[in-house]
């Protein structure tokens, strides 16, 4: 069987420890706060990063380049590696385009070699869980063929619960009207979103107080996990730990024996949502956002 490696982008927001624990390549967007000159995701410190936000600071997020692509899949493929790149949703971002053009560029130049990707159409942990998926099929002996088969098998039941705290960060992405964002405030309301089929994050309600989101996000998750195939839920947090931690004890005092994976939302996804910002991911019935 080939040597291969997984990659990924690092809109993933999995954990430092996950991710060298599987040998995971990500690549790395980039991030720019205010006016200063963009540094690599990687290299944001995020209590730092959530603190500027609620300063005021404006972050903003670009895609991985064609060339941080080409330099660290050359690498791979010259130390007698194929590859598998599991990406960012393209609903959101140029990234996973980037992504492909590289690829198929590497395609011609080492036509003996497997390169294969996949856009998840999912993001944060989401796409997280994907890669997790992927990492354990390849430890268990899974060819590269196989793991891409099954994580296309199942990308579209990764079902996304978001809420977030405040309302201006949605608005300063264009996703709501100032007007709204301002009565939402006052009337403390706090909308769940979801990832669609096509990779794009939909507004499908709204609740009025953070206690109330917490119990939407988890009525969504009793409704539709499937822990009998996959027995692991992910959540990311944007610098509202107390919050994660009161879904993972809901969970787990229904699902004792599923395992929930707690991490940050990191500075591409947090750009977004702002501080507060929460997403529950999991393997669901049927299609996500429905």
């Amino acid at each position: 069987m080939s040597k291969f490696e997984i990659f990924t982008d690092s809109s993933c927001d999995l954990k430092k420890e996950m991710i060298e624990q599987y040998n995971i390549k990500v690549m790395q967007l980039e991030v720019i706060i205010d006016d200063r000159p963009p540094v690599l995701n990687c290299e944001v410190d995020i209590d730092d990063f959530y603190s500027k936000l609620r300063d005021g600071a404006n972050a903003k997020t670009s895609a991985v380049t064609l060339g941080y692509f080409e330099e660290k899949m050359r690498e791979s493929l010259d130390a007698g590696n194929d590859i598998l790149y599991v990406g960012f949703s393209s609903g959101l971002s140029a990234t996973y385009n980037n992504g492909v053009m590289v690829i198929e560029d590497l395609q011609k130049e080492y036509p003996d070699r497997k390169i294969y990707y996949i856009d998840t159409l999912c993001a944060s942990v989401g796409q997280g869980l994907l890669v997790y998926y992927a990492s354990l099929l390849k430890e268990s002996g899974s060819s590269i063929e196989e793991i891409r088969d099954k994580v296309e098998a199942i990308k579209q039941r990764i079902h996304h619960e978001i809420t977030v705290d405040d309302l201006f960060f949605l608005k300063r992405g264009g996703r709501i009207s100032s007007t709204t964002a301002i009565a939402g405030s006052v009337l403390k309301i706090k909308p769940i979103i979801v990832m669609d089929e096509e990779g794009h994050l939909q507004n499908v309600g709204k609740v009025r107080g953070r206690k109330s989101a917490l119990k939407e996000l988890y009525s969504k998750l009793k409704d539709k996990i499937c822990v009998d195939e996959l027995p692991y839920v992910f959540i990311s947090q944007a610098d509202c730990i107390e919050d994660a931690n009161a879904l993972v004890d809901m969970i787990k005092a229904d699902y004792e024996s599923v395992e929930v994976f707690v991490s940050d939302i990191g500075p591409v996804i947090g750009a977004h949502t702002g501080p507060g910002g929460l997403a529950l991911c999991y393997l669901g019935k049927g299609i996500k956002g429905k």
